[in-house]
């Protein structure tokens, strides 16, 4: 049990000091404000702000989709943000704790884990193959610039092969017309050297060494930073968080300084109106900003919940979201200057040589860069900036496992060994990312991305806003915010929170139903086996809820179904701010001497005193501080 409160509090000189100190002694905080924003900046910016949305631009009718786009940003992007925001930032809790809230509900912090399980497996591989990139751009001819090499194949023709270049570009459309196999040495190293990939999923072949190595120095790297908790990684995030658009920003110069780039950047952007009738237009911009911001992934309320109680989460929900959707649109600049650079190069249309997702960071984009002088330094570039889009994430995925065991735990012991709950949560995501390196990996990585993090999120989202919209009951939350901010939520996010956000939420829910195509990769089609064990993965975070809520349910008081039901779902005595000198209004400390007694008995029982501290902790402080507390209001 805490002491420093009883302490503290009991002298009855410090209370006016802790009050203004606003920290959590146990659980440690931010050490900045700015520490904050920028892991959440990092964390909501990603890898899909590079790869994916530059793509769904120009699919989607180029600039006629920052129109959905950012509609969608505002109803329901920045609503949902805040409100992860601001409920893990009054509980102080990791993303199972907040449940107090209504304790029924709790299966959906197991589900965000269970969510944030699968990313982190899989996110780690996709930085390892960059960490791999990285370190073999490091040469003076970039090793996928010619057809030279021992896993070339004779349909191979490079960019810069012999005096291509110097020929006119028509043999090159002749070439691609006549043979449509042109393939790229990129395209060749990345499939049958970095890959070597095997011809079925179930086929899993070796494990590729030199991955195996990339993503053990990636976990290690994640590790480092955050063998303090926020404490290394806020430090980190200096860096991790602004370098990449000091990258962006050199790759833009660059690219726009360069020939035809104009035409690929008039691809990206030239709005075709009539698409914006299209309603799988509206799902891409709903479901993109929702994927994108990182929301019922459970790090927004782990990283709030180390923020100090009285923190503007209003503003800084407003900041990152926009934030990060400004980088995508910056990001499209960047890769469709390049691309369009080398559509002129070769004399085709832009189209032939976009592209998304993996195939983007790892074929299009690194080919492209063979076409300028000194391609090693940009490559460099371009994949630490890749590495370091990834990190951010990466940090904020590991901390919302971590923080949701020391916070279920709860006891002393837990939190001073916090350090090794990292490293065992960092060792087991190394060793289950190991089917990931095999030849077979990219599949299984694909397989992960497509269906372990897709419409689960969207269905534990929906939950999570009604279960506080109208279980707990949007009038609750909103004193709780006004206590917290000092105003109510603005009359704007009261509406979307209750009826606009929800409705968008369930849109986007039966959008991924009828769009649904099973996954292919190049041309390969996933076996029906492999679409199955996809779908349970979906599932596997989704039955969390149900499951919880009815063993919930079977151990709540009540004779009838109905008494139980309201009891599993009423808010438990511990919800509320987690720091004593916070708890004031509906709940402030009820004062009574059998409390006071039972309080002193305690340590007699170490062993009860152990179990129990967790549950009572907040209230003991409490008790202490009920005098001056009276006093101060």
């Amino acid at each position: 049990i805490d002491t420093s409160h009883g302490i503290s509090l009991q002298n009855g000189a410090v209370p006016g000091e802790r009050g203004k100190q606003d920290k959590s002694v146990k659980r440690g905080n931010w050490g900045n404000q700015i520490e904050f924003v920028l892991t959440s900046v990092g964390y909501a910016v990603g890898l899909g702000n590079v790869w994916r949305f530059p793509y769904l631009c120009y699919r989607n009718g180029g600039g006629a989709f920052m129109f959905p786009y950012f509609i969608m940003l505002v109803f329901c992007g920045i609503p949902l943000f805040f409100m992860e925001l601001s409920f893990g930032q009054f509980a102080s809790q990791g993303c199972l704790g907040v449940w107090r809230v209504s304790p029924m509900f709790k299966g959906v912090g197991y589900g965000m884990m269970v969510v944030s399980t699968y990313i982190g497996i899989y996110y780690n591989v996709v930085i390892c193959i960059a960490f791999y990139y990285f370190f073999v751009s490091m040469t003076r001819v970039l090793p996928w610039t010619y057809c030279s090499n021992p896993w070339n194949t004779p349909d191979c023709v490079g960019v810069l092969d012999g005096n291509l270049s110097s020929r006119a570009a028509l043999n090159l459309t002749q070439l691609l017309n006549t043979t449509q196999k042109r393939t790229s040495p990129s395209e060749e190293y990345w499939r049958r050297y970095v890959l070597n990939l095997s011809d079925d999923i179930g086929n899993l072949g070796e494990v590729r060494l030199p991955l195996l190595g990339c993503l053990g120095v990636s976990w290690v790297v994640v590790f480092l930073c955050l063998i303090k908790g926020v404490k290394s990684s806020g430090k980190v995030v200096y860096f991790t968080a602004t370098f990449p658009y000091v990258v962006l920003t050199i790759l833009f110069v660059r690219g726009i300084t360069l020939e035809g780039a104009v035409t690929g950047i008039m691809y990206y952007l030239t709005p075709q109106w009539d698409k914006i009738l299209n309603a799988k237009v509206w799902g891409d911009a709903a479901s993109q900003i929702f994927y994108s911001l990182g929301c019922a992934w459970g790090g927004l309320i782990t990283m709030a919940s180390y923020n100090k109680f009285n923190n503007n989460c209003y503003r800084d929900s407003i900041i990152i979201s926009i934030t990060n959707c400004a980088t995508s649109v910056y990001a499209g600049f960047v890769i469709f200057s390049i691309l369009g650079f080398m559509a002129n190069h070769l004399g085709v249309d832009v189209s032939k040589v976009a592209d998304h997702g993996p195939g983007l960071a790892f074929v299009a984009y690194p080919e492209a860069l063979t076409l300028l002088p000194i391609s090693p330094l940009w490559s460099i570039l371009f994949f630490f900036m890749l590495i370091l889009l990834g990190l951010g994430t990466q940090f904020c995925l590991l901390e919302t496992l971590v923080t949701a065991i020391v916070d279920e735990v709860g006891n002393e012991w837990i939190i001073r060994k916090k350090t090794f709950v990292t490293l065992g949560v960092a060792v087991a995501g190394f060793l289950l990312g190991v089917p990931l390196t095999t030849q077979a990996g990219i599949y299984w990585l694909l397989l992960m991305d497509n269906y372990a993090a897709s419409f689960s999120l969207v269905v534990i989202s929906c939950i999570m806003c009604v279960a506080i919209m109208y279980i707990y009951g949007h009038r609750n939350y909103f004193k709780d915010i006004e206590m917290m901010l000092g105003f109510p939520p603005p009359l704007f996010f009261q509406i979307c929170w209750r009826f606009i956000s929800p409705a968008i939420i369930f849109f986007i829910l039966v959008f991924t139903v009828i769009q649904y195509r099973p996954i292919s990769y190049n041309e390969y089609v996933y076996p029906t086996w492999a679409i199955s064990i996809g779908f349970l993965m979906a599932l596997s975070s989704v039955i969390c809820i149900p499951i919880y809520a009815i063993y919930k349910v079977c151990r709540s008081e009540g004779d009838t179904l109905l008494e139980r039901l309201k009891n599993a779902t009423k808010a438990s005595k511990d919800w509320g701010p987690a720091l004593p000198e916070h708890r004031s209004g509906r709940y402030a400390p009820a004062f009574s001497p059998s409390t006071e007694s039972h309080l002193e008995v305690q340590p007699l029982q170490p062993e009860k005193g152990q179990s129990e501290a967790a549950a009572v902790s907040p209230v003991q402080g409490s008790n202490g501080s009920a005098h001056s507390q009276d006093s101060r209001l």
